[in-house]
């Protein structure tokens, strides 16, 4: 009888080792190749993130990691899933600039609207003080958040459909490489629920410039500050220092 249990617990057990190797030699998860009509890629990617999934998808920069930022186990499969650090923060991505005021605060009221148009959509992230309606476990440590706009029409339909912000980050194991194609992110694949291909992103030269990543910046009052360089850095201090009259720091 005893016997009998055991030899029944070790191929439990063994089920379960085989289906882990399988899972690991089988790195594929579901593929959305991106064409003119994003309509059905933007609508079977919002099924998956409706149910706390995680996906891969192009932006304007390099590929990210996406889920709803307002759930937290998803944000938490994020982490897990890149091997990224708990302290560090992970940007909110929404569709227009209107919507940087429901989850963000406007950097300064009087000039603010403008100033936005001139710097989203594009390859930048504008760091401010989040409002109470996000989700508080996104960034708990901290009352600043990372906002970006890509200027990529599928990842700003997709919000637009969501009406809601995704937190977003980059498609690779933390600290790695950023990623231009599907296939340089491969070891992640296992452990996302939907990865939408858009192709390679950028070339040549661009296309290296485009994994330094989106610029981030911060705007304190009438003066700001460069928080990573990013690929955008140039055109930024343009717009702000030049055209706004922004002092920059540092």
């Amino acid at each position: 009888m005893l016997r009998t249990i055991s030899q029944k617990v070790l191929s439990t057990k063994l089920r379960t080792q085989i289906k882990a190797m399988k899972r690991a030699m089988d790195p594929s998860c579901p593929v959305i190749k991106l064409n003119k009509d994003y309509k059905d890629a933007v609508e079977r990617t919002v099924d998956v993130l409706k149910n706390e999934g995680v996906v891969a998808l192009p932006t304007d920069t390099v590929y990210g990691v996406a889920c709803l930022a307002q759930s937290t186990k998803a944000v938490e499969r994020i982490y897990k899933i890149k091997g990224r650090d708990l302290s560090k923060p992970i940007a909110i991505c929404v569709g227009e600039v209107k919507d940087v005021y429901k989850w963000g605060q406007a950097p300064f009221s009087a000039k603010s609207e403008a100033l936005l148009d001139d710097v989203f959509p594009g390859p930048v992230t504008m760091v401010t003080k989040r409002t109470d309606v996000l989700n508080p476990n996104l960034n708990s440590g901290t009352e600043l958040v990372g906002v970006r706009i890509p200027d990529h029409e599928f990842i700003r339909e997709l919000a637009n459909r969501l009406e809601e912000p995704l937190a977003l980050t980059s498609a690779n194991f933390s600290s790695q490489m950023s990623s231009l194609c599907i296939n340089d992110f491969s070891g992640l694949h296992s452990r996302l629920d939907l990865i939408v291909d858009g192709g390679l992103i950028g070339t040549g030269v661009q296309s290296e410039s485009s994994r330094k990543g989106s610029t981030v910046f911060k705007i304190n009052s009438d003066s700001f500050e460069i928080i990573r360089e990013g690929c955008a850095c140039d055109a930024t201090i343009v717009t702000l220092r030049d055209k706004w009259g922004l002092t920059l720091l540092g």
